[in-house]
């Protein structure tokens, strides 16, 4: 991720993002896969800059189902691959994890990357489990929920998320992928449970939620991750700030 990544300059709402993927793929030919990949890339630089001086490498990344769990997922690898011990903490099941997400799932297990699926009966006792010896704290990445948010997060999702906000509150470092889940990316409304993170990096641009005061609560500090979207297009749907 670049310090001043081109994106920092611009706001885009929900639909426009949604736009800007869709004509970076369409129009210019970018394969949506590499646009993952480097929003995977940004959010690890960012978490691997959260860890440096502390004392622990330990990673859990809590992913959904969508394209914000596949950038989980991704940047799973390139933690493992620093070196980091990660578990993830599917809330899906697999089944469910299309395109390209899905391509990332069968990567993170093919390299026998510690992997949890949730039981939606019991989501709480899946992640107790699968924390099992991880007493002192480490890193969570928030990859439940993205820029799609159509209503309030439930059950398990709803469930993960307290027991992401249980991590933070004991000493666990939250870096969220996008947008806090739970969180309007437009308005910066939160209607049920939301992640309270530590620092969040959204993607291509900043979202009009960051510039709600009462959203920084939940956004910790915000740095915008370099997909790679030509600047045509944050130009052509962006607002600039």
């Amino acid at each position: 991720m670049t310090e001043h990544p081109p994106g920092a300059s611009y706001v885009l709402t929900c639909a426009q993002t949604r736009r800007l993927d869709a004509l970076a793929v369409e129009a210019f030919g970018i394969p949506s896969i590499v646009l993952m990949e480097n929003a995977a890339r940004a959010l690890t630089a960012v978490a691997r800059s959260m860890m440096h001086g502390a004392d622990t490498r330990r990673v859990v990344i809590f992913a959904g189902p969508g394209n914000n769990g596949g950038d989980g997922l991704a940047s799973a690898r390139h933690l493992h691959n620093a070196g980091c011990d990660v578990r993830i903490c599917l809330a899906a099941d697999p089944d469910r994890v299309k395109g390209d997400a899905a391509t990332n799932l069968a990567i993170v297990r093919a390299m026998g990357i510690s992997l949890r699926v949730v039981d939606a009966g019991d989501p709480a006792r899946s992640v107790d489990e699968m924390m099992d010896g991880w007493a002192p704290p480490g890193l969570v990445i928030d990859a439940l929920l993205g820029t799609g948010l159509a209503q309030p997060p439930r059950p398990p999702i709803s469930t993960l998320i307290a027991r992401i906000n249980d991590l933070g509150e004991s000493g666990w470092g939250v870096v969220s992928a996008d947008v806090p889940s739970g969180l309007d990316a437009d308005s910066g409304q939160a209607a049920g449970a939301v992640v309270r993170a530590d620092a969040t990096v959204t993607f291509a641009a900043l979202k009009p939620a960051f510039r709600v005061e009462a959203a920084g609560r939940f956004t910790g500090r915000v740095s915008v991750g370099d997909i790679g979207a030509p600047r045509e297009l944050l130009d052509r749907l962006g607002t600039r700030v």
